[in-house]
């Protein structure tokens, strides 16, 4: 459709932006449902998430999804804030009502999706956790409230300390941390089930990075890696080697983007169009 007056308007806000997937997968899921919608980046200095809010209600934008550097800090400027997104301390997806500003994360249950797709089961399951970062603290949130036994593992230990001890506080789980090291990787891998990356290690352009070393995985062991850039990183592919499961980041970023679309339009999101429109954008090498 080509857009009017009538258009309605979503984004996506962060710095920087413009690698961002979600415009393209965003806009042909509103063309998949006949949607006279469109989706557009907008790139959004640190220190100007009050200014987006207003601006989201004058000009009368019905959604927007949150990135770095603005998760937290969009917070304050909201009208209503989820009960998940509060907890997680973050908000990446906005609906205005009529000028009122709500707020979700949909990074949790989005991560829950992709491994549910693959059957991966969590509960009564140890799970190492790299990262404690922005999507370190949706999977954690999301691995402890389905009942997992986690160990968070971070560069900055006292960062993972942090992380470990909020979520056990939220879920009344028992949550392990420690430093992101060849040791701990040793001492936890073992009896885990489930590994899930969520620092940048691999991504494009130092795609031959990997955050374990490839002795360390196993057939039992499933691996997630919400790095999607390369779509197959290199713990995903040395995972796979040895037989393992293994979840990319493109699936939590459909998922994420497709809960979200949900709350905007309240249609039933064309999930297999907006995997196939990323697949797409990844196979013409965008970033």
């Amino acid at each position: 459709m080509r857009p009017s007056g009538r258009t309605v308007v979503c984004g996506i806000v962060g710095d920087p932006v413009e690698h961002s997937m979600s415009p393209a997968m965003q806009n042909a899921a509103f063309a998949a449902r006949g949607l006279d919608w469109v989706y557009v980046a907008f790139r959004l200095a640190r220190g100007d998430a009050e200014a987006c809010a207003r601006g989201m209600k004058a000009m009368g934008i019905r959604g927007l999804n949150v990135t770095v550097p603005h998760k937290v800090d969009i917070m304050p400027f909201l009208d209503s804030i989820d009960d998940v997104a509060r907890r997680i301390g973050a908000v990446n997806t906005i609906v205005n009502d009529g000028g009122v500003l709500r707020g979700y994360n949909t990074d949790a249950a989005g991560f829950a999706r992709a491994l549910e797709d693959q059957d991966i089961v969590v509960r009564d399951r140890t799970v190492v956790l790299l990262g404690a970062g922005g999507a370190g603290r949706a999977a954690a949130f999301s691995l402890a409230d389905r009942g997992a036994r986690l160990i968070v593992l971070n560069r900055r230990v006292a960062r993972a300390k942090a992380l470990a001890a909020e979520v056990a506080r939220a879920t009344g789980m028992s949550i392990e941390h420690g430093p992101l090291s060849d040791e701990s990787l040793q001492q936890w891998l073992p009896p885990a089930s489930l590994l899930v990356n969520t620092t940048p290690v691999g991504m494009s352009p130092a795609t031959g990075e990997s955050p374990c070393p490839a002795s360390f995985l196993r057939k039992d062991l499933a691996v997630c890696d919400i790095v999607y850039n390369p779509r197959r990183t290199t713990l995903l592919r040395q995972a796979a080697e040895r037989g393992a499961r293994t979840v990319g980041g493109v699936e939590m970023l459909v998922w994420q983007g497709a809960l979200a679309f949900e709350l905007w339009t309240g249609v039933q999101a064309p999930v297999e169009i907006m995997r196939s429109t990323v697949e797409e954008e990844l196979g013409r090498g965008a970033v």
